[in-house]
């Protein structure tokens, strides 16, 4: 891997990050608004609402993240995206305004009729976001975004077979994961009519989820040739296998009501997906322009790498902390029904000592810091960013301690 390619792999991350995590808060509003009236139905709604209260603005973070790193390290590139595929960014974008306001607005709304229409507005944004994105992925799958400013078709760039295919599957991942983590959220509150109301939702998303991938596949191979051949008998082929087995492993899953292991299957059959176009597509990123020709001067590489990974100092530890809270009941409505927080295995981190960790952090930062800038051989920036990785993960190992000594207590 050059260091070109390197914030591609960044970019594919936070997609990645985004589908799973944003994509699920979309998928919650779905769910809030396509059940009937009644008390079961009102208990359902609130449980989609507040399940994703302290998480849904992280969650979206990632979006922000992707939009950043690919304007730095290719803004010619981006520059392409962005003019061309305007129609559906701006839908996107719209869908996520709607969305967010919706949220914040349901929860100051005590009026049932009020309340409804605001339900029914997040669900509407809910599903024209995924599915305009979905779209734009689409257009550059199948390479209708030409390089250069609005090269391409406005229209026919996001509303195209492959396109409506990929935003349509996005829109059904969406409901899918929602459904997935709101059952495994309702198992662990012991509310058994919650977890059987999203089980059944997470199997029907699911199968649909599944035919539409398969049906897509035909799409491909009339509308995006290159894509499906190097899907199915290329490069990405390993993902799609990999996507298949983690979706069956959910269903199953699912069926026996072993939801905790279920969110991450569900995760990984997305993840895989997003994985196998990356592949599917490498090296190509427009038409006519690879990802080494689209990438930003060394310099700009090399600081966007470092500012990257020295971000994720901050942002992994404190996101692991909010899921941790939000997932052993201590944030949000679960806290008073919540189950006895799981117990940690502290020896294991607390032996190492701290003096130890924090001067193997050092080195890793300054052996990835040096190799990034100074060497200009692609096994030395391999062997960098594996340093900088390592500056990570020592000193995420070396601050756990202090989070997990701060956390309230059970």
């Amino acid at each position: 891997m050059s260091l070109q390619e390197l914030p591609m792999v960044f970019v594919l991350l936070g997609l990645v990050f985004y589908v799973v995590l944003g994509g699920a808060d979309f998928g919650a509003a779905m769910w809030q608004f396509a059940v009937g009236r009644g008390e079961r139905g009102e208990r359902i709604r609130e449980h989609a609402h507040e399940a994703v209260g302290p998480v849904w603005e992280a969650n979206h973070v990632w979006l922000i993240f992707v939009l950043t790193v690919t304007w730095t390290a290719y803004p010619a590139a981006f520059g392409s995206l962005a003019s061309t595929l305007s129609v559906a960014l701006f839908v996107a974008g719209l869908g996520i305004i709607v969305r967010g306001a919706a949220y914040a607005l349901r929860s100051g709304s005590s009026d049932p009729r009020e309340i409804g229409r605001i339900d029914a507005a997040s669900a509407v944004s809910a599903v024209l976001t995924p599915f305009a994105l979905g779209a734009a992925i689409g257009g550059l799958a199948s390479g209708r975004v030409p390089f250069g400013n609005a090269k391409g078709d406005l229209i026919t760039s996001w509303l195209n077979p492959t396109s409506i295919f990929i935003g349509a599957l996005a829109v059904a991942f969406c409901a899918y994961l929602a459904a997935v983590y709101l059952a495994a959220d309702a198992a662990r509150r012991g509310d058994a009519d919650l977890v059987a109301a999203f089980r059944v939702r997470a199997l029907g998303a699911g199968a649909v989820a599944g035919a539409l991938s398969v049906a897509g596949l035909v799409v491909l191979h009339e509308d995006a040739h290159r894509l499906y051949h190097e899907l199915v008998a290329g490069n990405g082929l390993p993902a799609l296998i990999v996507s298949v087995i983690a979706g069956l492993a959910t269903f199953a899953l699912v069926v026996r009501e072993r939801f905790e292991p279920a969110r991450f299957t569900a995760a990984a059959a997305v993840a895989a997906i997003v994985a196998g176009w990356a592949l599917a597509q490498q090296p190509i990123f427009l038409p006519g322009l690879t990802v080494e020709q689209a990438a930003a001067p060394h310099d700009v590489l090399v600081t966007t790498t470092v500012a990257v990974l020295g971000g994720a100092i901050i942002l992994f530890p404190s996101l692991v902390l909010l899921f941790r809270l939000t997932l052993g009941g201590h944030l949000g409505h679960a806290h008073e029904e919540r189950a006895a927080a799981p117990v940690v295995r502290r020896d294991l981190v607390l032996a190492a000592a701290p003096g130890l960790l924090g001067r193997i952090a050092a080195a890793c930062l300054l052996a990835g810091f040096g190799l990034l800038t100074v060497a200009e051989a692609g096994w030395a920036h391999a062997i960098g960013v594996v340093a900088l990785f390592g500056f990570i993960v020592v000193g995420f190992a070396g601050t756990v301690p202090a989070l997990l000594e701060g956390e309230p207590e059970s």
